[in-house]
């Protein structure tokens, strides 16, 4: 059973359950998480990836409780994947550092971080949640598409985002 999270079994073909569960974003887990989220996108993204021009230097301040909540899908003691979450405003959350391992992606584990994610946003008060991303990251796009999530005007001033999307609650 998760701690804070949420237990998930059954659909994945290496066996064993996925857990996904809160942990704080300066955690190992989490730390290990972002690290190699951050190494992909400097591989994927035309021109590389700053994490410090990306935002990664206030992830701490804005994903933790009482506005923000930072997650890790886990199957026993290796982490999978991972998410965060952050309050924009009172009724707005936004979905940031999105990743699932590579060598577990189509398994479902976006799609139970998402369904994470946003049940901790409509905890946090809020209706609506954005994200944004890059055009490079085609599989993320088509997730998110998947999941009701529709383009929308750019919110942010994040230099590497080309894609903002909103969902309703």
């Amino acid at each position: 059973m998760a701690v804070n999270g949420t237990e998930h079994s059954g659909g994945f073909p290496t066996g064993g359950a996925v857990r996904v569960e809160r942990v704080e974003v300066d955690s190992d887990d989490a730390q290990w998480a972002m690290a190699r989220y951050f190494a992909e996108l400097a591989q994927r993204f035309p021109g590389g990836f700053d994490p410090a021009a990306g935002g990664a230097d206030g992830d701490s301040a804005r994903m933790t409780p009482p506005d923000g909540a930072f997650v890790v899908a886990r199957r026993d003691h290796d982490v999978l994947g991972c998410g965060g979450v952050q309050r924009i405003d009172a009724t707005v959350a936004e979905i940031k550092r999105m990743w699932v391992h590579p060598q577990r992606r189509g398994e479902g584990l976006g799609r139970l971080l998402l369904d994470e994610l946003e049940s901790i946003a409509r905890s946090l008060g809020c209706s609506t949640v954005v994200l944004d991303t890059n055009g490079s990251l085609v599989e993320a796009i088509a997730m998110y598409e998947r999941r009701g999530y529709e383009p929308t005007e750019r919110y942010n001033d994040n230099p590497y985002a080309q894609h903002w999307f909103r969902k309703t609650l």
